[in-house]
């Protein structure tokens, strides 16, 4: 919520420009809403002969999304136009450090769905700011005119991922298609890589489970020497025996565990340096769009939760990128490779799309 505001308090601030600055900033911008559903999984029906022949129906209610958002951000030469945006747009570029353009650039949507049963929220945010040399053309190897500044808030629940990201670059340009960038980013985000079970491991690596519950309110009376009732903190019988305790009862113990410690632990920040690039190039036939970023070095605060810690005190490689690449091969026949992908800290995801077309004439 705190970085949501931050970018909510970026916005405001526009207040200060004139109103001819303002509309120069969300000129060719869209804003959209939408609303996306359709089936999930199918039912699936569940026999059982204990107290004879039952058939319980397990319903998967249907997916739906719904969207609400503002973008402004140039199309590249390879992406189609639509006619209508609705909030499940795919498009890899987004995540690029350079856009098409130089000048302001920015996404703002939000995202409430439903999918195979499990609801959730996602987010993401940015604004991105990109200056270069214009008519007036430096005359030094390096410029400070060339530059490149994101700020980003990510919240994919699917992935369990959330973080706000800023980062400040200076940007090289090798040629007209390929730059590089040097530069300082900053990430706050909940304690990643902390273990809320490491406290209650045992010498053998095992947990303590049944004390854990105990301590989280649950409670055993023994019936007898082989009869015992698990009773959960409002006073439910959860299980009448070892096997059910262990397999269905002492699983959601420990989820519902690890998810209230990571919940109650303060975000952390953490500063690291940033090398990266970007290739751009784009005719009919063929078009090739790639960008990179590795941070391989990562200041140690000493803190509690720093991720050095969970690390074994060592550095790591955090690291991201994106590779777009299509080529017709003539009227009939084209291929195309588009994806991306992200490693931070202890989190992966990643997104690809592969295939070819072929059209009959």
């Amino acid at each position: 919520m705190k970085k949501l505001l931050l970018l909510l308090f970026i916005l405001i601030s526009f207040n200060s420009y004139s109103q001819n600055e303002l509309k120069k900033i969300f000129k060719f911008s869209t804003f959209y809403a939408a609303a996306n559903g359709g089936t999930s999984l199918s039912n699936v029906d569940v026999y059982s002969v204990t107290d004879g022949l039952t058939t319980t129906t397990i319903e998967t209610p249907f997916d739906y999304s719904l969207a609400l958002g503002v973008r402004k951000i140039a199309r590249m030469g390879y992406e189609p136009k639509e006619a209508f945006k609705n909030g499940q747009e795919n498009s890899f570029s987004d995540a690029a450090t350079i856009g098409k353009v130089k000048g302001f650039e920015f996404l703002f949507e939000v995202d409430y769905k439903r999918q195979e049963g499990i609801e959730y929220l996602d987010q993401h945010h940015f604004l991105r700011y990109v200056s270069e040399c214009g008519n007036d053309k430096c005359t030094k190897p390096l410029c400070i005119k060339n530059f490149t500044a994101k700020i980003e808030y990510l919240q994919d629940g699917f992935a369990d991922i959330e973080y706000f990201e800023a980062s400040e670059r200076y940007r090289y340009k090798y040629n007209n298609k390929l730059s590089f960038n040097l530069g300082a980013v900053q990430r706050l985000s909940e304690p990643y890589g902390y273990d809320p079970l490491e406290e209650w491991k045992l010498s053998n690596g095992n947990v303590h489970y049944t004390y854990l519950a105990l301590e989280e309110g649950y409670n055993a009376n023994f019936i007898s020497h082989d009869i015992i009732q698990y009773l959960d903190p409002q006073g439910n019988i959860v299980a009448e025996n070892n096997e059910v305790w262990e397999a269905v009862v002492i699983p959601q113990v420990l989820a519902d565990y690890t998810e209230k410690k990571r919940d109650q632990q303060d975000n952390t920040i953490q500063h690291s340096l940033v090398i990266g690039f970007d290739y751009y190039h784009y005719t009919k036939t063929f078009w090739l769009h790639s960008w990179g970023n590795l941070m391989p070095w990562h200041y140690d605060d000493g803190s509690e939760f720093s991720y050095h810690n969970f690390n074994d005190g060592e550095q790591w490689m955090d690291y991201s990128g994106g590779l777009i690449f299509g080529y017709k091969y003539n009227k009939s026949l084209g291929v195309f490779i588009e994806g991306k992908y992200n490693k931070y800290w202890n989190r992966e995801w990643h997104d690809f799309s592969v295939g070819m077309n072929y059209i009959i004439f």
